[in-house]
């Protein structure tokens, strides 16, 4: 299917499900799915430009890359569509869960509840993170990773300084290797 042969309608559709059924990290990974693999609206090139570009825009990185998705597909229109279809059912349902919290804190059982969505939001990110993971070549580019996940995730330093050392590294890494 052609970029110019998707509708509004479906457009919408599309990102509202994307938005409630994506939770807990791992849009970008649904997101390709629905718009690169599945309805082939855009190629893998464009997909991973619009990432590029949604990663050094400020905002949440799934929203921005809705919003280039669905200029990219219909205009302002599509932008439009794409970002009322990834936030506003979202925000209405996590408005109903802030209400039911505040009903059900007390009950027994509640925290058990509350920790099985959290398994289930780590299972997604892992998912995404391991198919990710399988396009990686190379011990370089593993090194990157590994450091960046003990730098952030072990000895907890802040995640924007260690990306802003990690991005210029591997870019120089890269480089070298295909120089």
């Amino acid at each position: 299917m052609a970029a110019g042969e998707a509708g509004l309608g479906e457009i919408l559709r599309v990102f509202v499900t994307l938005g409630m059924l994506s939770f807990g990290g791992g849009l970008s990974g649904w997101i390709h799915r629905e718009v690169v693999v599945k309805r082939r609206w855009m190629g893998d090139e464009a997909f991973l430009a619009g990432i590029a570009l949604c990663q050094v825009l400020p905002g949440p990185n799934a929203v921005n890359l809705a919003l280039y998705i669905g200029q990219q597909l219909r205009g302002l229109p599509g932008a439009a569509m794409a970002f009322l279809g990834i936030l506003g059912p979202p925000f209405l349902f996590i408005l109903g869960l802030a209400l039911a919290y505040g009903w059900g804190a007390g009950m027994a059982g509640f925290g058990v509840v509350l920790g099985g969505l959290a398994v289930a939001g780590l299972a997604n990110s892992l998912t995404v993170a391991a198919r990710a993971g399988r396009r990686l070549r190379g011990v370089r580019a593993w090194g990157i990773v590994v450091l960046v996940c003990v730098a952030v995730g072990v000895l907890r330093w802040p995640m924007l300084p260690v990306v802003a050392v990690a991005i210029p590294l591997s870019l120089a890494l890269s480089w070298h290797e295909h120089v």
